[in-house]
């Protein structure tokens, strides 16, 4: 390959190889081939006429992507691997075409290679030199129009100064001058004459319209003689690749050959108001059917686009069939018949970004950059090549001056990848990218109203735009590439129209107001919409110190339906406690400890709920909200006492959580044994304080599982009516988990129910509990109870959640009791003593002697406060035990 002169003239080290690595693109080439194959077995059959200008073209390939992702790498290897297999890539496989030699000529449309139409067709014609014979009806074409725009001007002297005769030889103006003679002879003109352009094209056109015999060989051109006579300006010129695309299809087979013109960088032949250079290329390509382009560049060509009438000649899905299409970047190739034309070129992947650093640079046949380095680059990289590129000049940069590039050296953003980005946006479309770099994605409406514009056209051109990815699946349907997002917003920005921090400042505004509009008036699933307005409108309230607005609200929804989606969105920034400088900052902290609390120790939920506390960042109904689940959190970790004074604190503020904190009071009263005072809490509750659920989670204790099971069930439906999706599948579980003691086997469609009413949800003593209930239908049998126990005992303690691992070792007593497993019984029951130290649950051991038909330890056992005294609760508990034994006995 050859070699990269930028990285060897950054180092004096003789000894670093600077290899311009090529990596992958194999699906690309895979699309040019096939693609390419049924163009050439098209233009080969017998019914396709070049003349016809009406029949839909499908001669074209666009690679489209952000600037910097290789389209111009994959231009040149594309010329090369089609000119010569010596030359293909060793990834690449080879192709063949059905009939005929394949042409490849490359037309770099770059400002900075200073192409204009003229050079186009020029370098068209001058690669069909290398057929070695005039072109007649193009050449005395193009031989007028010269001698009419550059006057006294050689063609040959223009060729060589421009650097086209060195790149395509100097056969072209002898080929011309011989197809000037040739004519001049048929029509028996005088040799003086037969030099002047003008005389003979003259005399050929009067010779054509009389159908002489003597100019047979061009009279099959039907259009020649108009060419001809009109006007040869520059707009004229564009119609002369029709007099090519003629000439080819009269070479005779053995000479047949198909041209594969290549125009790279088409983005930059104007923006999408000013169309002029487009409508001529674009002509080009109209006029040459039996040529076949691939056009690579930043968006999308828009020819297929009804709308675009007028301003190029032929516009719609009707004349371009392939190009409505859009190809995301893992298609394997083009398809057949024309469709999908248009092949978004994708990131690189982790496996190619590698191999790229590797042979980017080397020593002695190693790669220079280490493999920890090329492991950051490439995750900092996002598969963007550019970003490759300029971090092997980094790394030249950084090793100039002896010291040896670190990890560190590369969390760096590059300002070239913004001066890339915006270099072919109108100010509008930068406006409204550097608005959208606030999202994680958006829509039209949002992009519009975050850039505060007052109508859709810029947003609408940017969402055209390769680095604009969609995902139609999404609430949102585009975002931007994360690369290129996170440069836009931490870069130093060094463009003309640069924002200043208030820039910014008003831009998070006005985006974090959309996010507000859209959640309160959406029509979209109420859920979905919440969520991820919450994790955009979070983001942006703490990075930019806003106002909390609409997100207290917001906040509220969030926790009523105890779903507790994570808000990976703005957690994914967290910064540490000591940083909850705003009122955003707390918010962000204590709804991420919410969901977060599902998958950490309780521990860690109560330390960041307590960080939180103690800020007093919050409003005050926002704060009741993080004291009310702190003293939830310090309940599971059997803290009673703190979590009574902070539910006391929430019930007396009288606030929307005062019903919720009052039955956390009445779940404190049972854990302590004191249910007549739980019961009579329940029954004041109502729905707001899940007054069934209190009731249920007081009668199962005393062995009353029937009308546990009816308040549970009772409860469930409540929360159907309300639309409470999470306390519909807790009711639920709790529902199963008393059914399981005394109905084994209608347990099974309980424990179904369960488990479809938490898909979704992120319920983690939920789910437990269903394991949990599980254990209890199982109890008695071989189905390995007490591995599972030990399993979910395990899960349990590293969740924190004390009480559940009590109910875990009641039930596994429960077992044993059924099983008559003495020394089971009396392990587990020392368990529950230990589990039960604090005071809270105390009355499971009692339980667990009443289900072994056991005295009470000095007669008393845990003094719980048992409905209608101590005699009923254990006759239940012992007669279910002795039910399951005599139901597994009977299974038998």
């Amino acid at each position: 390959m050859a070699g990269d002169l930028r990285a060897l003239f950054s180092t004096n080290d003789r000894h670093v190889g600077t290899d311009e690595a090529f990596t992958n693109r194999q699906t690309q080439w895979e699309a040019v081939a096939t693609v390419l194959a049924e163009h050439v077995q098209r233009t080969g059959e017998a019914t396709f006429d070049v003349e016809d200008l009406e029949a839909p073209r499908r001669n074209v390939l666009v690679f489209h992507g952000v600037g910097g992702i290789g389209k111009t790498t994959l231009s040149r290897k594309l010329e090369a691997s089609l000119a010569s297999n010596a030359d293909r890539p060793v990834q690449w496989p080879p192709h063949t075409w059905p009939t005929g030699r394949i042409l490849p000529v490359r037309i770099d449309l770059a400002r900075s290679a200073n192409t204009d139409f003229e050079r186009v067709v020029l370098s068209i014609r001058l690669a069909l030199a290398q057929l070695g014979r005039p072109l007649p009806a193009f050449d005395l074409a193009l031989r007028r129009y010269w001698e009419h725009h550059h006057p006294g001007e050689p063609l040959e002297e223009y060729l060589r100064r421009g650097g086209l005769a060195s790149r395509f030889g100097k056969a072209l103006p002898q080929q011309m001058q011989s197809a000037l003679g040739d004519v001049a002879q048929a029509l028996l003109l005088p040799g003086t004459v037969g030099t002047a352009v003008g005389q003979v094209t003259g005399s050929l056109v009067r010779a054509l319209r009389e159908r002489r015999q003597s100019v047979r060989a061009l009279a099959g051109c039907a259009r020649l003689a108009d060419l001809l006579e009109a006007e040869p300006d520059l707009d004229a010129l564009s119609f002369y690749p029709h007099l090519l695309a003629w000439e080819l299809a009269q070479l005779p087979a053995d000479k047949a050959v198909t041209p594969v013109i290549l125009l790279d960088a088409f983005e930059e032949t104007g923006d999408r108001t000013h169309r002029d250079l487009e409508r001529l290329l674009q002509r080009v390509v109209w006029l040459m059917p039996n040529a076949f382009f691939v056009v690579t560049g930043r968006s999308r060509l828009q020819w297929a686009d009804q709308a675009l009438h007028g301003q190029l000649d032929w516009t719609g899905p009707t004349a371009w069939p392939g190009l409505a299409d859009h190809v995301l970047p893992h298609a394997r190739a083009a398809t057949a018949g024309g469709r999908g034309r248009q092949i978004l070129i994708g990131d690189f992947s982790p496996e190619d970004c590698d191999g790229y650093l590797a042979r980017r640079l080397s020593n002695a046949g190693q790669p220079l950059i280490g493999e920890e380095l090329r492991e950051v680059i490439t995750a900092r990289s996002h598969g963007l090549p550019l970003y490759l590129d300029l971090s092997v000049m980094r790394f030249l940069e950084i090793r100039r001056t002896s010291r040896t590039p670190q990890p560190a050296d590369f969390d760096h953003d590059f300002p070239a990848l913004i001066a890339r980005t915006l270099s072919d946006l109108t100010p509008d479309e930068r406006h409204v990218l550097r608005s959208v770099s606030l999202l994680d994605a958006f829509d039209l409406a949002l992009a519009t109203q975050a850039a505060g514009t007052t109508h859709d056209a810029p947003a609408l051109r940017l969402l055209e735009r390769p680095f604009v990815h969609q995902n139609p699946f999404g609430l949102w349907p585009f975002h931007l590439h994360a690369l290129i997002r996170s440069t836009l917003r931490t870069a130093d920005d060094a463009s003309y129209d640069r924002w200043s921090p208030r820039d910014w400042q008003q831009a998070a505004e006005r985006a974090f107001a959309a996010l507000g509009e859209q959640w309160t008036t959406s029509t979209a699933p109420g859920r979905m919409v919440l969520i991820g307005c919450l994790r955009q409108g979070l983001t942006l309230a703490r990075d930019f110190r806003l106002d909390l607005g609409w997100l207290t609200q917001a906040a509220w929804t969030y926790v009523s339906d105890s779903i507790w989606e994570p808000l990976t969105a703005a957690a994914q920034h967290d910064r540490p406690e000591n940083h909850l400088d705003t009122a955003a900052d707390a918010l962000v902290e204590m709804l991420s400890a919410l969901a977060r609390r599902q998958h950490e120790h309780r521990e860690r939920t109560a330390d960041r709920l307590t960080a939180v506390v103690d800020t007093g960042r919050l409003p005050d109904e926002l704060h009741e909200m993080a004291v009310y689940y702190l003293a939830k959190a310090q309940r599971d970790l059997g803290r009673s006492a703190a979590s009574q004074r902070g539910m006391q604190l929430v019930a007396d503020g009288g606030g929307r959580l005062a019903p919720a904190a009052r039955r956390g009071l009445a779940h404190l009263a049972r854990f302590a044994g004191d249910f007549p005072t739980a019961l009579a809490a329940a029954r004041t509750l109502g729905w707001a304080g899940r007054h069934h659920r209190i009731e249920g989670d007081v009668r199962w204790p005393q062995g009353d599982m029937e009308r546990a099971a009816a308040a549970y069930e009772a409860a469930r439906t409540e929360a159907e009516e309300h639309g409470v999706a999470g306390e519909r599948a807790t009711s639920q579980a709790q529902r199963a988990f008393a059914l399981a003691f005394t109905d084994p086997a209608g347990a099974d469609d309980e424990l179904d129910l369960a488990e479809q009413l938490l898909s979704g949800l992120d319920l983690r003593a939920t789910t437990l509990t269903t394991r949990i209930a599980a254990l209890a239908r199982d109890a008695g049998t071989t189905a390995g109870v007490e591995d599972r126990a030990h399993t979910l005992r395990t899960e349990i303690s590293v969740a924190g959640l004390a009480s559940v691992e009590a109910t875990l070792e009641l039930t596994l007593c429960f077992h044993h009791a059924v099983r008559n497993d003495h020394e089971g019984i009396s392990a587990s029951i020392g368990r529950l003593r230990e589990l039960t130290s604090s005071g809270d649950f105390a009355y499971y051991t009692d339980v667990a002697h009443f289900m072994a038909g056991l005295p009470l330890p000095d007669g008393v056992g845990s003094g719980a406060q048992w409905l209608g005294g101590e005699g009923p609760p254990r006759v239940r508990w012992r007669g279910m035990v002795m039910s399951r034994r005599r139901y597994l006995s009977s299974a038998r």
